[in-house]
């Protein structure tokens, strides 16, 4: 799989919202972790022990070799396994996934990319399962979602108990409506902190409020 602009904005995002919230995760959870770059992003970021999980072999294969080629190899893992059998023996503070965005829109004829990016093997009913059952009391999960599908989502979290407490909407560019949602899930119900980051700038640079964000993950930044 491809890595994405979004979801290099996501995980840095993530990490920036663990910064200015002064909070210290000891044990991470990444959902979903194709070739692990969520978890090097927050092992970049943390102290924490990072666990991911990952179904498709070929990903699970890169992530783990991407894992043991980096800096932060003692304090990352990863198992091949679906996250719906997955049995930890212990319960994390922190919680990061960008799931499989799509229900009904056309399929891909891959079906590595199917279980990638279409919810074939794990619907947001399922995902959200999975947070309420892992996630520590009063602890925090980070979500990548389609903006389209945002109001079905947090419709899905509150029924596992789980509510959004920030809320960043992601544009392209200033002409663009948003594509993307990046949410933090708390088992608290509370008022929405809700902000909007744009790409780049209608001459395809990108914004500062990006590059802030990036700057330590790009090389060209």
């Amino acid at each position: 799989m491809k890595v994405c602009t979004d979801a290099c904005l996501f995980a840095a995002w993530a990490a920036d919202y663990l910064k200015k919230e002064k909070l210290n995760p000891k044990n991470i959870l990444d959902i979903g972790a194709g070739t692990g770059l969520l978890s090097l992003i927050l092992a970049q970021k943390t102290t924490a022990q990072i666990e991911a999980v990952e179904i498709d072999e070929n990903a699970f294969i890169q992530a783990n070799e991407n894992f043991i080629a980096s800096p932060w190899k003692q304090r990352l893992s990863v198992f091949h396994t679906d996250a719906l059998e997955f049995t930890p023996e212990k319960k994390y503070d922190f919680i990061i996934t960008n799931p499989p965005f799509f229900e009904d829109d056309l399929p891909s004829p891959h079906q590595n990319k199917n279980a990638a990016k279409h919810s074939s093997t794990l619907t947001f009913a399922g995902l959200l399962k999975i947070i309420s059952t892992h996630l520590l009391p009063e602890s925090f999960a980070a979500v990548l979602i389609p903006y389209h599908r945002l109001q079905h989502f947090e419709k899905l979290a509150m029924a596992q108990q789980l509510f959004i407490s920030h809320k960043t909407l992601v544009k392209q560019s200033p002409l663009h409506s948003p594509f993307r949602a990046m949410v933090i899930l708390k088992t608290a119900d509370q008022k929405i902190n809700e902000t909007e980051i744009t790409i780049q700038h209608t001459d395809r640079n990108y914004t500062p409020e990006f590059i802030n964000l990036l700057k330590d993950y790009y090389l060209k930044l």
